[in-house]
């Protein structure tokens, strides 16, 4: 798995939205994109770290990390997990699902899914 993935998701759990942003704009190449069911559609640009800036903002504390990947034909799977206190103060996890188009080293095109996609 590329590293600019991990600095993505690393990214949701930091605290300075400067460096938030800087760490997102290293992780995606130009023009790529970012989108996921609780995004406003396909993102790009500034847009995807005003996105971050809003979940840091509603989830103080939590992180992102990726907890396993694979490739195949040139895209990345990887799940996600999110966690941290929620509003009882008490720990969670969700995970998310997500698959990557990379170019040079470089998110090209990022799309993600709540959950796993497990069969209950």
């Amino acid at each position: 798995m590329g590293t600019a993935i991990e600095r993505f998701f690393d990214a949701w759990g930091m605290a300075d939205d400067a460096a938030r942003a800087t760490a997102i704009a290293e992780s995606f190449a130009k023009g790529g994109t970012y989108a996921d069911p609780r995004s406003d559609g396909t993102l790009s640009g500034d847009a995807i770290a005003t996105y971050v800036n809003a979940f840091s903002a509603n989830a103080p504390g939590w992180t992102a990390k990726v907890v396993k990947s694979d490739e195949i034909a040139g895209c990345i799977r990887c799940t996600v997990a999110f966690g941290g206190k929620g509003p009882d103060g008490s720990e969670m996890v969700q995970h998310g699902q997500y698959f990557a188009e990379m170019d040079a080293g470089h998110i090209a095109k990022m799309t993600g899914f709540v959950g796993t996609g497990a069969v209950e």
